[in-house]
């Protein structure tokens, strides 16, 4: 690297042995702080992406709606959803099954949830847990409903 001995300071041009060696610390310099600023930067990567990833929503046990059949909800629990979007579901599922006779099931979502039933029935009543699923919310309910 070629110095103009004209353009740097009074001090420097009447020794410059000096210019180099500023150089050469301040070069020594960048070096040395070259690992400190990677580090940081990786620790505020690191930082951003833990705050970006939220942990797992709660899971929580809600007030049961009122069944609009014959029968009842036994539970009702929710996680990354609100308990009225949960009650929502539930109803929501129980018009869908009914609408597929006495005994139906649904065979499609509801209000954007995708819906899985698993039973376990004698002829004259249901027993199931239904677990609906949108996204990271999640809604679960179990129910008993009489069959005519």
């Amino acid at each position: 690297m070629a110095i103009a001995l004209n353009r740097l300071p009074v001090s420097i041009r009447h020794e410059p042995f000096l210019a180099h060696a500023t150089v050469g610390a301040a070069s020594a310099v960048l070096r040395s702080i070259a690992p400190l600023v990677a580090t940081s930067l990786a620790v505020l990567a690191a930082a951003t992406s833990a705050r970006a990833a939220s942990p797992a929503p709660a899971v929580r046990s809600c007030p049961l709606p009122r069944y609009p059949g014959v029968g009842y909800f036994t539970s009702l629990t929710v996680s990354g959803t609100t308990c009225a979007t949960g009650k929502r579901v539930a109803v929501a599922y129980y018009h869908c099954r009914t609408k597929h006779g006495a005994a139906g099931r649904c065979p499609i979502g509801v209000l954007g949830f995708r819906c899985s039933e698993h039973r376990v029935s004698i002829p004259t009543e249901i027993d199931a847990r239904v677990t609906c699923v949108m996204g990271h919310e999640r809604v679960i309910h179990t129910y008993q409903q009489d069959v005519p």
